[in-house]
């Protein structure tokens, strides 16, 4: 709970970044700007409180009578307002929780699940035994929903920096001495183009993700693993966390990523945290000062320096600092190797590259063991300490690429080659067991289907030469670069085993010894009825032998669930539920087979998505589901929003861990669940999907107001991802991807994904009923407060006015007519169920910050329709267009997730 005193400085706070900016309109863009950007807020205002009031009623003369100048100028000054406003709630944010922490109060930070799991009678060594065996693994995707630059990032973390400093400067930082940096800061904001005018290319998305790895992970991640093992007392504890990433290895959908682009992606990863080690060797050589005649070392250590044959007199009583001029040299000269580009900086000496992260970590452990056994406990959490911990985590690839390919693909590739090779000619019209007798017979065949000297279909080309780079990365870096294989829309075992059968073809998977293949093929189920389908599809992979033995090598099978799809596909709350009774069956599944199961959970940042808080969500996953071993996309806006800073970054990487230890150790969040509540949430996800369905999939004329009343056309016109908005040139809502979808009713202020189908599946049903069981059952409250937050951030008025884009009137009036009836219907049921006057009526803090964006967010959703009507009349003035695209990064960055 935010308190009085707090919920002022957030206020003092906005004011004082808004009156900067509004000093900065006026000087930079002019006086007539900073009135008509004043004029716009008090109008939209009005215009939200009473439509029909005569003072509402001049936001319409406004609008139409503005030039486009003007247009670009609000839309560019509003946006800012909103990325101020964040800085001053995110700020607000790391407050409460620091005072949460140091209060005791906080389940998610590892003193309070300890504390927990110890009143639950969980003692620290079983904490200890399930992270010797967890994985906790973020995964940092490409998915386009993150519309800033990188240069405002940038610029934002840079004012919330400066903010920091004066927190920590206390009484002499001064108003004088804060305002003058700020106003620099915000003067270049205000003259950064806030949109893209090129198009993104996966290199730059990779060198995006590697800049948060750089500046975020590399030194967070140790911390927090140092941290865990200091509270356990387990020194010796492994890494649990295991950074992951899409970008370079996620070719589904997205003809650009290749064999060449995913070795640019390994090389761009290496590059980085290879250039780290170096400067934390070189900064280390500058620190280890000590000299033979003062200090004694260990015989390994002595051993290391002479072989480093360092040429310089002065270090030549130095052992530390002469060892650490071989191990810079063998540093550099892997950074050369992997990287393939020489280091910024040269070494002193000559020497050959290490064969791996392993030989590295034992060269730095002798100078830590020398530095312990001489001088004591001193040195035994230092910078040396931090370097040898990151590279435990990081090795020399920094991050575990992900392979991701659409089955569709494969069957079209294992057919060109069976056919080709002369063992099967119509592979694809085989039905589902003669093709797993045909890929069964050929995973025990040594041989290869690859001919050098037959002629093959150019994407059975592309995807064996990505394996082939896949083979030759896991040469060059270990099992640890590449672990997973990702198979979308899988309906059937022949889905996985064909994965198996091209790994074979590059050398990776073997005949004789399956268990030994690095990468294990993974289910991505998408769609409602592939998440019906998924215990027998896994049943049945799980009788093969070649699936079997590589899942029992590792004790694991991974499984990964789409929440995004499977929403698209049915409503949000069909979508939920069926995630959570797959989840359910895909554990009896591999628990039958003695494996345990690790859930690999595709989550947006949108509710509609999967979003929400980390830690909830993992509280709420059915009993036995984690075991540990958890692992989520984090997806374009979520990126920089939970790793942006570092105290953020560990807050939400220890949140995911204690949510994991909690989940797999404590006292069972899904203990309510009973057969009666299963039931109800069927028949509700049932009717749900009904309703869900009958609008977006059944509804004549549907999709035609949905691309009108929508910006979904102008989303397509952001630079905001290598991939195409569609799967294919359709325009059916099925081949649309979620992204987009979720993103264009975000911006119209519908949250259509996020809440449609409730009010319909709740009507007539025993609200007393459900209010129990959301009190009861906190899977099905956290699934209702999903949906609260998302209608708090909806605006039926303002939607109504986006329907006004739709040409036909009578349509608008229909469709539109129909959201709004369920929406008020949802609206009902959400404060039946949890028995408050208003949305977020027990959530005030929410409510204060939500309601503290909007006056920035309003005036932007209302230029935004303006300038859609413009361009879509046919105005071909450039300065239109990014009028628009500065209005949606605007209205994205106010409501703080995009798709």
């Amino acid at each position: 709970m935010m308190s009085p005193a707090a919920d002022d400085a957030l206020r003092d706070e906005v004011r004082l970044l808004g009156g900067i900016l509004g000093e900065v309109i006026r000087k930079e863009g002019g006086e007539a700007l900073y009135e008509h950007v004043e004029a716009v807020r008090q109008a939209s205002i009005a215009y939200h409180r009473d439509p029909a009031s005569h003072p509402a009623k001049r936001l319409e003369k406004l609008l139409t009578a503005m030039s486009v100048d003007q247009a670009a100028g609000l839309a560019h000054s509003f946006a800012l307002f909103s990325l101020l406003a964040n800085i001053a709630e995110d700020r607000a944010s790391r407050r409460r929780a620091r005072d949460q922490t140091e209060a005791g109060a906080r389940a998610d930070t590892p003193e309070g699940a300890l504390k927990r799991l110890a009143d639950q009678g969980v003692d620290k060594a079983a904490v200890t035994n399930l992270l010797r065996e967890a994985l906790v693994s973020p995964v940092l995707t490409a998915h386009p929903s993150e519309v800033r630059r990188k240069s405002v990032i940038d610029r934002i973390a840079a004012i919330s920096d400066l903010l920091d400093a004066c927190d920590k400067a206390g009484a002499a930082c001064t108003p004088g001495s804060i305002t003058e940096p700020l106003r620099r800061q915000i003067v270049i904001l205000w003259a950064t183009r806030l949109v893209r005018t090129q198009g993104l290319v996966v290199q730059d998305e990779i060198e995006t993700v590697v800049s948060f790895l750089d500046r975020i992970f590399l030194h967070v991640a140790p911390k927090q693993l140092s941290a865990w093992r200091r509270l356990l007392d387990a020194p010796d504890l492994k890494p649990f966390m295991r950074v992951g990433s899409w970008v370079g290895g996620d070719r589904d959908g997205n003809p650009n990523v290749d064999a060449v682009v995913q070795g640019d992606a390994f090389r761009t990863q290496s590059r980085a945290v290879l250039n780290f080690y170096l400067d934390e060797v070189h900064t280390l050589g500058a620190e280890l000062s000590l000299a033979a005649e003062l200090a004694e070392v260990s015989p390994a250590l002595q051993a290391l320096a002479d072989a480093a044959h360092d040429p310089s007199p002065h270090r030549a009583d130095e052992p530390y600092r002469r060892a650490l001029t071989g191990i810079y040299a063998r540093l550099a000269a892997t950074y050369e190797k992997l990287g393939g580009s020489p280091p910024p900086r040269r070494p002193l000496v000559v020497a050959e590259a290490y064969s791996g992260p392993d030989a590295f970590e034992t060269d730095l452990k002798v100078l830590h063991d020398s530095l312990i056994a001489q001088h004591g406990g001193v040195f035994a959490d230092d910078r040396l300490t931090d370097l040898i911990t990151a590279v435990e985590v990081f090795g020399f690839h920094m991050a575990t690429l992900d392979l991701r390919q659409n089955s569709d693909v494969h069957e079209r590739v294992v057919g060109d080659l069976l056919k080709v090779a002369g063992v099967c000619d119509g592979y694809s019209a085989l039905d589902e067991e003669s093709r797993l007798k045909v890929l069964a017979a050929e995973l025990a065949s040594p041989r290869q289907l690859f001919s050098e000297y037959a002629e093959y279909q150019p994407e059975t080309l592309k995807e064996r030469a990505i394996l082939q780079a896949s083979a030759r990365a896991l040469a060059a870096f270990g099992p640890q670069a590449i672990r997973t294989h990702i198979v979308s829309k899988t309906d059937a075992a022949s889905d996985l085993l064909e994965v198996y059968l091209l790994l074979k073809e590059v050398g990776l998977y073997r005949a004789e010894d399956p268990g030994a293949c690095p990468i294990q093929a993974a289910p991505l189920f998408e769609t409602i009825e592939d998440l019906r389908a998924s215990r027998p599809t896994l049943e049945r992979l799980l009788q093969e032998p070649s699936a079997l033995a590589v899942a029992k090598a590792r004790g694991v099978q991974e499984v990964m669930i789409g929440y995004s799809d499977s929403n698209k596909d049915g409503s949000y709350l069909t979508s939920g539920w069926e995630l959570h009774e797959a989840s359910r069956a895909l554990v009896e599944v591999t628990q039958a087979h003695d494996l345990k199961l690790q859930l690999f959970h595709g989550r947006g940042g949108t509710v509609g998505r999967g979003g929400g808080s980390s830690f909830a969500g993992v509280l709420a996953q059915p009993e036995g589901t984690v075991q540990g071993r958890i692992r989520t996309t984090e997806q374009g806006e979520v990126i920089a929003n939970k790793y942006g800073e570092p105290e953020i970054a560990l807050r939400n990487l220890d949140a995911l861990t204690c949510g994991a230890v909690l989940a797999s150790l404590g006292e069972s969040q899904d203990h309510a669940f009973t057969a009666d509540h299963g039931a109800t949430l069927s028949d509700l996800s049932a009717r749900s999907m009904a309703a869900y369905r009958k609008l977006v999939y059944e509804t004549d004329g549907f999709v035609d107001y949905y691309r009108a009343a929508t910006p979904i056309a102008e989303i397509a016109d952001l630079k905001i991802g290598s991939r195409p908005s569609s799967r294919t040139a359709s325009t059916r809502i099925e081949d649309l991807r979620a992204i987009p979808w979720v993103f264009s009713w975000s911006q119209s202020r519908v949250m259509l994904p996020g809440w449609y189908g409730f009010g319909s599946a709740v009507q007539g049903h025993d609200m007393a009923e459900l209010k129990a069981m959301a009190e009861a059952w906190p899977f099905f409250k956290t699934l209702v407060q999903n949906m609260e937050m998302v209608m708090a951030k909806s605006d039926m008025t303002i939607a109504r006015r986006y329907s006004t884009l739709v040409g036909d009137a009578s349509l608008a009036a229909r469709i539109y007519g129909e959201i709004r009836e369920e929406w008020q219907r949802t609206h009902d049921a959400i404060l039946a169920i949890n028995g408050h006057d208003t949305l977020l009526g027990g959530q005030p803090e929410l409510d204060r910050l939500i309601r503290l964006r909007m006056p920035y967010v309003e005036p932007l959703n209302h230029v935004q329709i303006e300038l859609i009507r413009r361009r879509r009349a046919g105005d071909e003035d450039p300065r239109v267009r990014e009028g628009i695209l500065l209005a949606i990064n605007g209205v994205a960055a106010g409501l703080r997730n995009s798709g």
